[in-house]
Protein backbone atom coordinates (compact mmCIF):
# COMPACT_ATOMS: atom_id res chain seq x y z
CA UNK A 1 0.00 0.00 0.00
CA UNK A 2 1.37 3.43 -0.89
CA UNK A 3 2.26 6.31 1.48
CA UNK A 4 -1.35 8.25 -0.53
CA UNK A 5 -2.91 5.28 0.28
CA UNK A 6 -1.92 4.87 3.75
CA UNK A 7 -2.76 8.96 4.53
CA UNK A 8 -6.06 8.37 3.08
CA UNK A 9 -7.25 5.54 5.12
CA UNK A 10 -5.76 7.14 8.13
CA UNK A 11 -8.32 10.29 7.68
CA UNK A 12 -10.79 8.00 6.55
CA UNK A 13 -10.73 6.06 10.00
CA UNK A 14 -10.38 9.55 12.40
CA UNK A 15 -13.06 11.12 10.50
CA UNK A 16 -15.54 7.57 11.39
CA UNK A 17 -13.72 7.80 15.02
CA UNK A 18 -15.14 11.24 15.03
CA UNK A 19 -18.76 10.73 13.91
CA UNK A 20 -18.79 7.55 16.12
CA UNK A 21 -17.63 9.73 18.94
CA UNK A 22 -20.38 12.50 18.05
CA UNK A 23 -22.73 10.02 17.52
CA UNK A 24 -22.08 8.61 21.36
CA UNK A 25 -22.53 12.61 22.54
CA UNK A 26 -25.73 12.98 20.80
CA UNK A 27 -26.82 9.52 22.55
CA UNK A 28 -26.02 10.56 25.51
CA UNK A 29 -27.26 13.95 25.17
CA UNK A 30 -30.37 12.55 24.18
CA UNK A 31 -30.30 10.00 26.93
CA UNK A 32 -29.48 12.74 29.83
CA UNK A 33 -32.03 14.99 28.04
CA UNK A 34 -35.11 12.26 27.89
CA UNK A 35 -34.38 10.99 31.43
CA UNK A 36 -34.27 14.85 32.64
CA UNK A 37 -38.09 14.81 30.39
CA UNK A 38 -38.63 11.27 32.29
CA UNK A 39 -37.71 13.00 35.81
CA UNK A 40 -40.38 16.42 35.13
CA UNK A 41 -43.31 14.08 34.14
CA UNK A 42 -42.98 10.81 36.07
CA UNK A 43 -40.66 11.30 39.46
CA UNK A 44 -42.42 12.32 42.61
CA UNK A 45 -42.86 16.06 43.09
CA UNK A 46 -46.33 16.19 45.03
CA UNK A 47 -45.70 16.95 49.03
CA UNK A 48 -49.03 15.91 51.27
CA UNK A 49 -48.47 16.89 55.08
CA UNK A 50 -50.94 15.04 57.44
CA UNK A 51 -54.39 16.97 57.91
CA UNK A 52 -53.61 18.85 54.03
CA UNK A 53 -54.59 15.70 51.94
CA UNK A 54 -57.39 17.85 50.11
CA UNK A 55 -56.49 20.63 47.56
CA UNK A 56 -59.77 22.94 46.78
CA UNK A 57 -59.97 24.85 43.39
CA UNK A 58 -62.46 27.69 43.94
CA UNK A 59 -65.10 28.13 40.94
CA UNK A 60 -63.56 30.96 38.33
CA UNK A 61 -60.08 29.93 38.98
CA UNK A 62 -57.60 29.83 35.92
CA UNK A 63 -54.54 27.67 35.62
CA UNK A 64 -52.16 30.18 37.51
CA UNK A 65 -54.20 30.59 40.75
CA UNK A 66 -53.95 26.55 40.85
CA UNK A 67 -50.05 27.37 40.21
CA UNK A 68 -49.73 29.60 42.70
CA UNK A 69 -52.36 27.96 45.60
CA UNK A 70 -50.04 24.77 44.80
CA UNK A 71 -46.70 26.18 45.32
CA UNK A 72 -47.71 28.62 48.40
CA UNK A 73 -49.62 25.72 50.28
CA UNK A 74 -46.28 23.65 49.54
CA UNK A 75 -47.54 20.68 48.08
CA UNK A 76 -44.96 20.97 45.11
CA UNK A 77 -41.41 19.97 45.50
CA UNK A 78 -40.29 21.72 41.93
CA UNK A 79 -43.33 24.43 40.86
CA UNK A 80 -41.08 24.81 37.91
CA UNK A 81 -41.62 21.45 36.65
CA UNK A 82 -44.92 21.01 37.42
CA UNK A 83 -46.12 24.07 35.28
CA UNK A 84 -43.68 22.39 32.89
CA UNK A 85 -46.00 19.61 32.76
CA UNK A 86 -48.63 20.96 32.63
CA UNK A 87 -48.29 22.92 29.36
CA UNK A 88 -47.31 20.28 27.30
CA UNK A 89 -50.22 18.07 28.47
CA UNK A 90 -52.16 21.24 28.13
CA UNK A 91 -53.44 21.63 31.50
CA UNK A 92 -55.76 25.01 30.38
CA UNK A 93 -59.06 24.40 31.32
CA UNK A 94 -59.22 24.52 35.19
CA UNK A 95 -62.18 22.37 37.01
CA UNK A 96 -62.94 23.97 40.50
CA UNK A 97 -63.67 21.11 43.40
CA UNK A 98 -62.79 19.33 46.44
CA UNK A 99 -59.70 17.46 45.27
CA UNK A 100 -57.84 14.78 47.11
CA UNK A 101 -53.69 14.16 46.57
CA UNK A 102 -51.27 11.37 47.56
CA UNK A 103 -47.83 12.31 48.79
CA UNK A 104 -44.99 11.73 46.31
CA UNK A 105 -47.74 11.91 43.19
CA UNK A 106 -45.85 12.98 39.58
CA UNK A 107 -46.62 15.78 38.20
CA UNK A 108 -47.71 13.42 35.32
CA UNK A 109 -50.74 11.78 38.61
CA UNK A 110 -51.38 15.62 39.53
CA UNK A 111 -52.20 16.70 36.03
CA UNK A 112 -54.09 14.56 35.22
CA UNK A 113 -56.32 13.87 38.28
CA UNK A 114 -56.94 17.94 38.37
CA UNK A 115 -57.38 18.07 34.24
CA UNK A 116 -60.02 15.59 34.63
CA UNK A 117 -62.08 17.18 37.17
CA UNK A 118 -61.64 13.97 39.28
CA UNK A 119 -62.90 15.71 42.55
CA UNK A 120 -63.94 13.85 46.05
CA UNK A 121 -67.48 13.97 46.96
CA UNK A 122 -68.42 15.92 50.32
CA UNK A 123 -70.52 14.24 52.74
CA UNK A 124 -73.46 16.66 53.88
CA UNK A 125 -75.47 16.52 56.83
CA UNK A 126 -77.92 18.56 58.05
CA UNK A 127 -80.60 17.36 61.11
CA UNK A 128 -82.80 19.03 63.66
CA UNK A 129 -82.79 22.13 61.49
CA UNK A 130 -85.89 24.40 62.48
CA UNK A 131 -85.24 27.32 59.50
CA UNK A 132 -84.07 28.29 56.51
CA UNK A 133 -81.14 30.61 57.53
CA UNK A 134 -80.43 27.54 59.90
CA UNK A 135 -80.00 24.76 56.89
CA UNK A 136 -77.91 27.80 55.11
CA UNK A 137 -75.51 28.01 57.31
CA UNK A 138 -75.40 24.56 58.00
CA UNK A 139 -74.92 22.78 54.47
CA UNK A 140 -72.45 26.24 53.72
CA UNK A 141 -69.97 24.61 56.48
CA UNK A 142 -69.35 21.39 53.75
CA UNK A 143 -69.86 23.81 50.56
CA UNK A 144 -68.40 26.24 48.37
CA UNK A 145 -70.71 28.80 48.64
CA UNK A 146 -71.45 30.87 51.94
CA UNK A 147 -74.14 31.08 53.68
CA UNK A 148 -75.61 34.48 52.09
CA UNK A 149 -75.69 32.50 48.77
CA UNK A 150 -77.79 29.61 50.56
CA UNK A 151 -80.13 31.48 52.05
CA UNK A 152 -80.65 33.64 48.62
CA UNK A 153 -81.32 30.50 47.18
CA UNK A 154 -83.73 29.10 50.01
CA UNK A 155 -85.58 32.71 49.34
CA UNK A 156 -86.08 32.33 46.08
CA UNK A 157 -90.04 31.44 45.53
CA UNK A 158 -89.90 31.02 42.08
CA UNK A 159 -87.44 28.16 42.18
CA UNK A 160 -89.30 26.29 44.99
CA UNK A 161 -92.97 27.02 42.92
CA UNK A 162 -91.15 25.41 40.48
CA UNK A 163 -90.69 21.96 42.30
CA UNK A 164 -94.03 22.27 43.17
CA UNK A 165 -93.82 23.95 46.91
CA UNK A 166 -94.49 27.50 48.37
CA UNK A 167 -92.79 29.52 50.86
CA UNK A 168 -94.72 27.55 53.69
CA UNK A 169 -94.44 24.10 52.50
CA UNK A 170 -90.78 24.69 51.26
CA UNK A 171 -89.59 23.06 53.99
CA UNK A 172 -91.17 19.69 53.71
CA UNK A 173 -88.62 19.55 50.04
CA UNK A 174 -85.95 18.25 52.77
CA UNK A 175 -85.30 15.55 54.33
CA UNK A 176 -82.66 15.30 56.96
CA UNK A 177 -80.01 12.91 56.21
CA UNK A 178 -76.28 12.36 54.74
CA UNK A 179 -75.60 13.33 50.86
CA UNK A 180 -72.35 12.89 49.11
CA UNK A 181 -72.33 16.35 47.16
CA UNK A 182 -69.33 17.99 45.00
CA UNK A 183 -68.22 20.67 47.12
CA UNK A 184 -68.40 23.43 44.70
CA UNK A 185 -72.46 22.37 44.12
CA UNK A 186 -74.22 25.61 43.62
CA UNK A 187 -77.23 26.54 46.18
CA UNK A 188 -79.47 25.93 43.28
CA UNK A 189 -77.86 22.95 42.52
CA UNK A 190 -77.77 21.59 45.96
CA UNK A 191 -81.76 22.73 46.19
CA UNK A 192 -82.67 20.68 43.07
CA UNK A 193 -80.47 17.49 44.35
CA UNK A 194 -82.80 17.12 47.48
CA UNK A 195 -86.12 17.46 45.28
CA UNK A 196 -84.27 14.91 44.01
CA UNK A 197 -83.83 13.50 47.03
CA UNK A 198 -87.28 14.02 48.78
CA UNK A 199 -88.79 12.36 45.06
CA UNK A 200 -86.87 8.82 46.29
CA UNK A 201 -87.63 8.98 50.38
CA UNK A 202 -91.38 9.30 49.07
CA UNK A 203 -91.71 5.71 47.96
CA UNK A 204 -95.02 4.14 47.10
CA UNK A 205 -95.28 2.22 49.88
CA UNK A 206 -94.97 5.45 52.17
CA UNK A 207 -97.62 7.17 49.76
CA UNK A 208 -99.67 4.54 49.92
CA UNK A 209 -99.36 4.97 54.37
CA UNK A 210 -100.27 8.80 54.10
CA UNK A 211 -102.93 8.09 51.80
CA UNK A 212 -104.23 5.60 54.14
CA UNK A 213 -103.83 8.32 56.91
CA UNK A 214 -105.56 11.06 55.05
CA UNK A 215 -102.77 12.74 54.13
CA UNK A 216 -100.84 14.32 51.15
CA UNK A 217 -96.52 13.56 51.61
CA UNK A 218 -96.91 17.03 52.34
CA UNK A 219 -99.34 17.16 54.71
CA UNK A 220 -97.50 14.05 56.72
CA UNK A 221 -94.16 16.41 57.25
CA UNK A 222 -96.35 18.97 58.27
CA UNK A 223 -97.09 17.01 61.43
CA UNK A 224 -94.63 15.36 61.40
CA UNK A 225 -93.01 18.52 61.94
CA UNK A 226 -95.78 19.55 65.20
CA UNK A 227 -94.62 16.01 66.52
CA UNK A 228 -90.80 17.04 66.10
CA UNK A 229 -91.48 19.78 68.45
CA UNK A 230 -93.67 17.89 70.97
CA UNK A 231 -91.38 15.24 71.37
CA UNK A 232 -87.75 14.47 71.86
CA UNK A 233 -88.68 10.77 73.08
CA UNK A 234 -88.87 8.83 69.25
CA UNK A 235 -90.78 5.97 71.38
CA UNK A 236 -93.34 8.30 71.88
CA UNK A 237 -93.65 10.15 68.54
CA UNK A 238 -96.13 7.76 67.32
CA UNK A 239 -98.47 8.34 70.33
CA UNK A 240 -98.74 11.86 69.42
CA UNK A 241 -98.84 11.37 66.04
CA UNK A 242 -101.81 9.13 66.63
CA UNK A 243 -103.52 11.73 69.02
CA UNK A 244 -103.04 14.62 66.01
CA UNK A 245 -104.45 12.29 63.39
CA UNK A 246 -107.52 11.80 65.69
CA UNK A 247 -108.22 15.78 66.41
CA UNK A 248 -107.94 15.85 62.39
CA UNK A 249 -110.44 12.81 61.85
CA UNK A 250 -112.85 14.77 63.88
CA UNK A 251 -112.36 18.39 63.23
CA UNK A 252 -110.97 19.44 67.03
CA UNK A 253 -108.53 22.05 66.86
CA UNK A 254 -105.04 20.63 67.01
CA UNK A 255 -104.31 23.09 69.51
CA UNK A 256 -100.40 22.08 69.77
CA UNK A 257 -98.34 24.55 71.71
CA UNK A 258 -95.41 24.82 69.14
CA UNK A 259 -97.50 26.09 66.36
CA UNK A 260 -97.97 29.07 68.75
CA UNK A 261 -94.09 29.57 69.49
CA UNK A 262 -93.78 29.29 65.94
CA UNK A 263 -96.55 31.86 65.58
CA UNK A 264 -94.55 33.78 68.33
CA UNK A 265 -91.27 33.70 66.25
CA UNK A 266 -89.97 31.95 69.87
CA UNK A 267 -89.25 28.19 70.20
CA UNK A 268 -87.62 29.07 73.47
CA UNK A 269 -90.95 29.44 75.06
CA UNK A 270 -90.60 27.25 77.97
CA UNK A 271 -93.99 27.74 79.18
CA UNK A 272 -97.45 28.94 76.76
CA UNK A 273 -99.46 31.88 78.35
CA UNK A 274 -103.32 32.45 77.65
CA UNK A 275 -102.53 35.46 75.57
CA UNK A 276 -100.31 33.88 73.76
CA UNK A 277 -102.85 31.63 72.46
CA UNK A 278 -104.96 34.54 70.99
CA UNK A 279 -101.66 35.16 68.62
CA UNK A 280 -103.68 35.91 65.21
CA UNK A 281 -101.46 33.66 62.63
CA UNK A 282 -102.84 30.81 60.40
CA UNK A 283 -100.20 28.75 62.08
CA UNK A 284 -101.70 29.16 65.16
CA UNK A 285 -104.22 25.97 65.84
CA UNK A 286 -105.62 27.23 68.52
CA UNK A 287 -107.63 29.80 66.45
CA UNK A 288 -107.14 27.74 62.97
CA UNK A 289 -108.69 24.42 62.48
CA UNK A 290 -106.71 21.89 60.50
CA UNK A 291 -103.02 21.59 59.79
CA UNK A 292 -101.38 25.08 59.40
CA UNK A 293 -99.77 25.90 55.83
CA UNK A 294 -96.61 24.39 56.60
CA UNK A 295 -93.94 22.78 58.55
CA UNK A 296 -93.28 24.67 61.24
CA UNK A 297 -89.87 23.24 61.18
CA UNK A 298 -87.85 20.99 58.52
CA UNK A 299 -89.48 17.44 60.13
CA UNK A 300 -87.04 14.71 61.21
CA UNK A 301 -87.61 11.29 59.42
CA UNK A 302 -88.07 9.73 62.41
CA UNK A 303 -91.43 12.29 63.02
CA UNK A 304 -92.34 11.59 59.37
CA UNK A 305 -92.55 7.99 60.13
CA UNK A 306 -94.25 8.37 62.88
CA UNK A 307 -97.01 10.24 61.38
CA UNK A 308 -96.93 7.47 58.87
CA UNK A 309 -97.03 4.30 61.48
CA UNK A 310 -98.70 6.20 63.93
CA UNK A 311 -100.16 4.35 66.82
CA UNK A 312 -103.95 3.77 66.90
CA UNK A 313 -105.55 4.89 70.35
CA UNK A 314 -108.64 7.12 71.33
CA UNK A 315 -107.06 10.01 73.11
CA UNK A 316 -107.11 13.50 72.36
CA UNK A 317 -105.18 15.15 74.62
CA UNK A 318 -101.73 15.41 76.07
CA UNK A 319 -99.83 17.31 78.44
CA UNK A 320 -96.07 17.15 79.56
CA UNK A 321 -95.14 15.27 82.33
CA UNK A 322 -94.58 16.75 85.79
CA UNK A 323 -91.18 15.01 86.15
CA UNK A 324 -90.27 16.85 83.58
CA UNK A 325 -89.12 13.85 81.95
CA UNK A 326 -89.76 14.44 78.32
CA UNK A 327 -92.75 12.32 77.75
CA UNK A 328 -96.51 13.31 78.00
CA UNK A 329 -99.47 12.14 80.21
CA UNK A 330 -102.66 11.04 77.49
CA UNK A 331 -105.54 11.66 78.23
CA UNK A 332 -109.25 10.71 76.57
CA UNK A 333 -111.34 13.46 78.10
CA UNK A 334 -111.23 17.19 78.67
CA UNK A 335 -111.72 16.62 82.08
CA UNK A 336 -108.59 13.85 82.57
CA UNK A 337 -106.76 16.47 80.68
CA UNK A 338 -107.20 19.14 82.99
CA UNK A 339 -106.27 17.02 85.92
CA UNK A 340 -103.04 16.27 84.03
CA UNK A 341 -102.47 20.22 83.45
CA UNK A 342 -103.18 21.27 86.72
CA UNK A 343 -99.86 19.31 87.65
CA UNK A 344 -98.46 20.27 84.97
CA UNK A 345 -98.59 23.95 86.17
CA UNK A 346 -97.97 23.19 89.60
CA UNK A 347 -94.45 21.67 88.54
CA UNK A 348 -93.65 24.60 86.62
CA UNK A 349 -94.37 27.07 89.44
CA UNK A 350 -92.41 25.06 92.16
CA UNK A 351 -89.28 25.39 89.53
CA UNK A 352 -90.64 29.33 88.97
CA UNK A 353 -90.96 28.93 85.19
CA UNK A 354 -93.06 31.81 83.91
CA UNK A 355 -92.18 32.05 80.41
Amino acid sequence: MSIKQRNKKARSNKLFLRLFYLLILVTLGALLLGRSFYNKIFDPNVIVKEGHEYFYIPSGSDFEDVYVALEDGGYLKDASSFKWVAQKKNFTAVKPGKYKLIDNWSNNQLVNTLRSGNQVPVRVTFNNIRTMPELAGKVSQYLEADSVSFLAALSNEQLFKDLGFDKATAPALFIPDTYELWWNTTPESFIKRMHSEHNKFWTEKRRQKAKAAGLTPTEVSTLAAIVDEETIKADEKPMVAGLYINRLNKNIRLQADPTVKYALGDFSIQRVLSKDLKTDSPYNTYIYAGLPPGPIRIPSVSGIEAVLNYTQHDYLYMCAKEDFSGYHNFAKTLKQHNINAAKFRRALNAQRIYR
